[in-house]
């Protein structure tokens, strides 16, 4: 099995796969496009947007500068938006529902680094998946780290540091961000 292979399925594997350095590329080079682009060039900016994400829902509006690893991994739904400076770490699948909102420097990563300082500096990672429901609002210079679930209907606060998945219908913040009430 390949290192794409595994990382593709979630297991561990070393990086540097001349495969997924290529993807990386290609993506780093759509973002720059993208984040050079003058706000008032829509058609440019959601051509350049859907040749980035492939699979992205209508009626969605990011905001420069915008940042992924790939895009390949990331499925938004309809009536997406992004604020200022959103970074989708997707080396792991990103899936986001319908009618979710994304305040400014928000960060969204899948990729868990070996704990172990040997498998570390060989190379050593795993991306965890992320998943958000429909009608989701996540405030601004929010991290959700690799492996969470933000459940439908729920609401993250502003600088939270979301490490465990939050439930449907819930307010949640903090670092790290925990439940505080139903909504």
């Amino acid at each position: 099995m390949t290192e794409k292979e595994k990382a593709i399925l979630g297991l561990e594997f070393v990086r540097g796969d001349k495969d997924l350095k290529a993807r990386r590329d290609r993506s780093e080079e759509l973002c720059f496009k993208l984040n050079n682009i003058s706000p008032d060039e829509l058609s440019k900016r959601s051509e350049i947007i859907k040749s980035l994400i492939n699979n992205i829902g209508d009626n969605f509006c990011i905001k420069s500068p915008f940042y992924c690893d790939y895009g390949d991994y990331i499925t938004i739904g309809k009536n997406f938006f992004a604020n200022y400076n959103c970074k989708l770490l997707d080396g792991g699948k990103i899936t986001i529902g319908d009618n979710v909102f994304i305040g400014p420097d928000t960060t969204i990563v899948t990729a868990l680094h070996a704990i172990d300082p040997e498998k570390r500096l060989n190379g050593v990672m795993q991306y965890k998946p992320v998943k958000i429901g429909d009608n989701v609002w996540i405030g601004s210079s929010v991290t959700i780290c690799p492996g969470v679930e933000i459940g439908s209907n729920s609401v993250i606060g502003a600088g939270s540091v979301v490490t465990r998945s939050i439930p449907s219908n819930s307010l949640a913040v903090g670092s790290p961000c925990k439940f505080i009430k139903k909504i």
